[in-house]
């Protein structure tokens, strides 16, 4: 069988990418997600001349016609409503964030100041109009746009959120997800394993992957019993928007999902890809319905959806995939002609990224993925890669 390049895989992938549509939330529970509207400002910013330094507001122009002692008339504190200064030669104490009194058009800071006796002096040679006035609508004017739709939510927009008064906002849809595992040879995490058994650990890291994407996912296990796989799976189809499999995926005795998913209708679009680790990796399609089947060793599990299901999911949601790069830190050569997905540790030096390889014992040194901050991604058309040389670089840290 002829493998299906990486390049081709994730292109046949982000190909198949799903529109879940739009939910509306409350705003607090928005972030990491991705907004589905523009948000536009509902007034200037601004909406008032704001003070921006604790001092005394005053008429610039009286200042500039010698006035250096100015009596105290009254105090503008945040939030309360504009004063007005009566008198030109005199001054209206203002706090920071308050509105800039009227018949006033700059403010002198408190440093700058001597009040004695209900009077204020001002120890400067010049004052400038809107001196530490930070003017309406200088940020921006009301209709503006503030956040464009496809926007990946944080706590900066979250507080933009607040402040224009969108107690709901709409976001993207995640995908309803199950995370399956299979095999005899697996059991749960609370349970002491036999000699030959192990513990479900793949379908947690995929939990956690899925989780860093605000996907809340659900999780089940099956036994390597063909009827049951069967009945099972035909349910999930029905019910969730994506399968992500663990295991069953290559040419043993045993791997039943690539059967079972032709046997339920399932588009078989590719199944082994030319990478290490990964290699036996089944993608495919029922209508709507998105099966990533993955190989069932932890660090080809790991990798596969770090390179393939996250852009799927940044595609389907219409956000931009981030393309990451590292400079090789050493020599290193690897045979096979196959894309390698290398684990590196990554260090910061003189504003480039290095990315050193970490030994590790295969695939299925899980442990191995503690020690390692990326995949450095090697193409396949090459043994021998060149310290110095720039990659593809997938994050997990």
């Amino acid at each position: 069988m002829e493998l299906t390049t990486v390049k081709d895989a994730l292109e046949i992938i982000l190909k198949n990418a799903e529109d879940f549509g739009v939910e509306e939330i409350d705003f607090l529970e928005s972030l990491g997600r991705i907004l589905k509207e523009k948000i536009v400002a509902d007034r200037d910013f601004p909406p008032f001349n704001r003070v921006s330094m604790d001092g005394i507001a005053i008429s610039s122009e009286a200042f500039n016609n010698g006035i250096r002692s100015f009596k105290i008339e009254g105090i503008q504190a945040a939030g309360s409503p504009q004063l007005s200064l009566k008198i030109t030669e005199n001054c209206i104490e203002a706090m920071t964030g308050a509105v800039l009194p009227k018949n006033t058009d700059a403010v002198v800071q408190y440093e700058l100041l001597t009040i004695e006796n209900n009077s204020a002096t001002v120890d400067l040679d010049a004052v400038k109009e809107f001196q530490n006035v930070h003017l309406k609508g200088l940020d921006r004017k009301q209709h503006d746009v503030l956040i464009p739709k496809d926007t990946l939510i944080s706590a900066a927009e979250i507080s933009v959120f607040a402040t224009v008064g969108k107690a709901k906002v709409k976001v993207a849809k995640q995908p309803k997800v199950m995370i399956v595992s299979t095999g005899n040879e697996l059991v749960e995490v609370d349970q002491i394993p036999a000699e030959h058994q192990i513990r479900r650990s793949n379908v947690y890291a995929l939990v956690s992957l899925l989780d860093k994407l605000h996907i809340k996912a659900e999780t089940a296990h099956i036994l390597d019993d063909k009827e049951t796989l069967t009945s099972t799976i035909e349910g999930f189809l029905n019910e969730y928007d994506v399968l992500l499999f663990s295991g069953a995926v290559s040419k043993g005795k045993f791997d039943f999902i690539p059967e079972v998913l032709n046997n339920l209708g399932v588009q078989k679009l590719f199944h082994q890809v030319k990478q290490r680790p990964g290699k036996p990796f089944w993608f495919g399609k029922k209508q709507h319905k998105t099966v990533f089947a993955f190989p069932g060793n932890p660090v080809s599990t790991f990798v596969s959806c770090l390179k393939y299901f996250y852009p799927w999911y940044y595609k389907s949601v219409n956000l931009e995939i981030p393309l990451d790069e590292a400079v090789l830190s050493e020599d290193f050569y690897f045979k096979p002609n196959l894309t390698y997905f290398l684990q590196v540790k990554l260090t910061q030096e003189e504003g480039e990224l290095y990315a050193t390889p970490i030994a590790g014992k295969g695939s299925g040194d899980l442990a191995n993925l503690v020690d390692a901050d990326a995949f450095l991604e090697l193409p396949d058309d090459s043994t021998n890669f060149t310290k110095g040389t720039i990659f593809p670089i997938i994050k997990f840290r």
